[in-house]
């Protein structure tokens, strides 16, 4: 018998049929002799409804309150689930985040975990219950209710089953698996059987949205298998073939991983780049831009400073299109007055995209290639960031698709690669 954690996306729970599904599924579980617990999203479109109310009565509502609300639908499904459970003849029981509790930090709105107690899990489980929490939600030392932003769901599932040493956390979506990149750009693009967590980290911070970043994390710092799978096959599947399904997200030492140079493209529309021209040359300017900046609780990704010309230089670096105009007010308000700029130019029109595999560690002329692949398309680099498994190039955004197709052609992603000796 193993201790198996589900996590449902809202489209897996977007509908009662859905929901019904996802409790036969359960249920297929739970009748082989494993303890499960289900961490479930909000029905799709849920939680932009209820924030859309919110800001019909405020253009920036307290972030305390937005909390409040927003948790209310996965609380809903949470219900919904346990009920339909109930229905097939499984022992069922929901909780809210702060009933487990999930503790958090006070972020509102961007809440991190900082500890769960699984106390009343493991007691239900010791019951023979299924056990529904809720995903996407926690409470701070204060007893408030907080939320751990977009995709916190995922978050919430991997923590559960750190938690409580889950055999496998399997995260259920409307994908059957992860994509060498987005099918809907490049067909060609293959389904991977296993990737690790150090390549899916990377490709859910450079754009990928199958997984939230914070979740592989996880994942990876407690070592929870996680296996990305469809909701959308049939519910009652045998066991031993849904297992073989979708994608193992595992650790490179395991001796089924894929032998690719480059195993994914991931990319991002939502990059916005800002460049300061001709601010001072000294010892820690990068600091005097970016500390104000980071001091918002605005992320920064690629970073470029240039050569130094008479004593000054031009700083440019990139934010999420949803920070940028915060961003600019911070440097308005807080950075140029300070340091001084000849000028400050935005772009909002770029896009970013990144080639990751654990085999560019060994193997060089990997950045070569994709520069000259882009070279060919004629598609300029405006930044490029690099790591041990992925090179990260900004270009004009549209010529995003363009990029996509050309790279994961170049580097031949609709093959089959062979496996390690």
């Amino acid at each position: 018998m193993s201790l198996i954690v589900h996590k449902y996306g809202g489209t897996s729970m977007g509908s009662i049929e859905r929901i019904k599904n996802v409790a036969r599924r359960v249920a297929k579980w739970h009748a082989a002799g494993h303890q499960v617990v289900v961490v479930p999203s909000a029905m799709s479109g849920e939680t932009n409804r209820l924030l859309g109310l919110a800001r019909e009565l405020s253009p920036q509502p307290d972030g305390r309150e937005l909390d409040a609300i927003a948790a209310t639908g996965e609380q809903v499904s949470s219900g919904l689930l346990a009920i339909a459970l109930q229905a097939e003849g499984v022992q069922a029981r929901s909780y809210a985040g702060w009933q487990v509790a999930v503790k958090t930090d006070s972020s509102y709105t961007k809440a991190r975990i900082s500890s769960i107690d699984d106390t009343r899990i493991r007691g239900d489980l010791d019951e023979g219950r299924v056990v529904i929490v809720t995903g996407f939600q926690g409470v701070d030392d204060e007893g408030h209710i907080t939320t751990l932003g977009r995709g916190g769901s995922d978050t919430s599932a991997v923590a559960v089953a750190a938690a409580i040493g889950a055999d496998e956390c399997l995260i259920y979506t409307d994908v059957d698996g992860v994509y060498t990149t987005d099918p809907r750009v490049v067909p060609e693009a293959r389904r991977m059987a296993v990737v690790s967590f150090e390549e899916m980290l990377e490709m859910a911070s450079l754009g990928s949205k199958v997984l939230q970043i914070r979740s592989v994390e996880f994942a990876g710092k407690y070592r929870v298998p996680t296996r990305v799978l469809s909701s959308l096959t049939d519910p009652l599947m045998p066991l031993d073939e849904e297992m073989r399904s979708g994608t193992l997200i595992t650790f490179e030492e395991d001796e089924k991983m894929e032998a690719a140079v480059v195993s994914g493209i991931a990319f991002s529309r939502d990059e916005a780049k800002i460049t300061l021209l001709a601010v001072p040359d000294k010892p820690g300017i990068a600091y005097s831009i970016l500390g104000p900046v980071a001091a918002a609780n605005i992320d920064v990704d690629m970073i470029v400073q240039n050569v130094s010309v008479a004593g000054t230089t031009d700083f440019s670096f990139t934010v999420n299109r949803n920070e940028f105009l915060r961003t600019i007010d911070v440097l308005k308000r807080d950075v140029i007055p300070a340091v001084g700029a000849r000028e400050l130019i935005t772009d909002e029109k770029v896009a970013k995209v990144s080639i990751v595999g654990i085999g560019m560690r060994s193997h060089v002329g990997v950045a070569s290639l994709m520069f000259q692949t882009l070279s060919q398309e004629g598609i300029n680099i405006q930044m490029i960031s690099t790591s041990e498994i992925k090179t990260s190039v900004l270009i004009d955004d549209k010529y995003l698709e363009l990029a996509v197709r050309a790279l994961h052609k170049a580097f031949d992603l609709d093959k089959e690669p062979a496996a390690k000796g």
